[in-house]
């Protein structure tokens, strides 16, 4: 392939293209509206959820130099267990004995296409996991830190505020562990073109997440990160010639229906929640009516008295 093993310098290509893209689509193209933020709020919130970004983006772009796509692909089954776990360990979600076993059952799967990778490597996995574990945390705190202070951001508003936080935060590394390589190594010239549509990638993927989660939903999102995770394992198998394993699929399979259940019991809460709020409604609404055919009653009692 290109053969560039450098995963923080990448990584900060791909944030500095992300920052100027958002601020362009904010500040001179108006795409989106601005979300106010205070000073307070930006340290409290924005700074820790993009140091946690900028850990689960190298981490995980580093992991591609140990590990084949394919197995990558399995292990980021664990994102639903990781999330829950640091959710109930935050105090964010409820632990429940059902759910619990269900995300059991993921991680057992994923556990059987682990023992099955022909291409198994403990650091490789390291990495991939630690992302897992930062990127999860960086969605709870986004869910606690974010949404209880009333902000809402979508990925291009995310951007434009995490992008050059996370940035500062990479070059911390960078500096120490892949410029010295990068100034000996004199034979690298930089290559727009790949770099260029390599990081265009990486913005169209939040804006297609977006989009996505702006016609649909969160949900759905989940759902078709399944169908994609299936369709890279195909292609790495099929064009980039990956080594899948019969054991590596029955693992993957079992952890893909730990996924698909757990997709299902969150539709089904958010239709039972949505019917709850809607019956609210309803009996709000016909409270409202009584009481105004109560006081019209009040009215026209009244103004037959006098």
């Amino acid at each position: 392939m290109y053969n560039w093993p450098f995963p923080v310098s990448l990584t900060m290509i791909h944030m500095s293209f992300c920052a100027t893209l958002a601020i362009l689509l904010i500040k001179v193209f108006k795409f989106v509206e601005p979300v106010s933020m205070s000073r307070d709020v930006y340290l409290k919130s924005v700074v820790p959820i993009g140091a946690l970004y900028s850990l689960s983006l190298w981490l995980s772009n580093s992991a591609y130099i140990y590990l084949s796509v394919s197995f990558i692909q399995m292990l980021k089954a664990l994102m639903p267990v990781a999330v829950y776990s640091i959710g109930v360990l935050l105090k964010k979600e409820n632990f429940k004995s059902n759910t619990m076993a269900n995300m059991l059952s993921i991680s057992f799967g994923v556990g059987i296409a682990a023992y099955g990778e022909a291409r198994f490597d403990t650091w490789g996995v390291i990495l991939q996991l630690g992302a897992v574990a930062f990127e999860a945390t960086r969605l709870v705190m986004i869910q606690i830190l974010l949404t209880s202070k009333g902000i809402t951001l979508n990925p291009i508003t995310s951007l434009y505020y995490v992008a050059p936080c996370c940035l500062v935060f990479l070059f911390i590394p960078w500096i120490f562990v892949e410029y010295p390589v990068l100034k000996e190594t004199s034979s690298f010239h930089f290559d727009f073109v790949i770099f260029g549509t390599n990081s265009l990638c990486a913005f169209a993927l939040n804006l297609a997440v977006f989009l996505l989660v702006g016609k649909t939903s969160a949900l759905t999102m989940n759902v078709a990160g399944v169908v994609k995770d299936w369709l890279l394992i195909a292609f790495s198998w099929s064009v980039i010639k990956d080594t899948v394993t019969p054991i590596n699929l029955f693992g993957y399979g079992l952890a893909f229906l730990g996924v698909a259940y757990y997709n299902h019991a969150k539709l089904q809460a958010m239709k039972a929640k949505d019917a709850q709020k809607k019956a609210q409604e309803a009996d709000e609404e016909a409270g409202r009516l009584l009481e105004e055919r109560e006081v019209e009653g009040n009215v026209k009692r009244i103004e037959s008295e006098n």
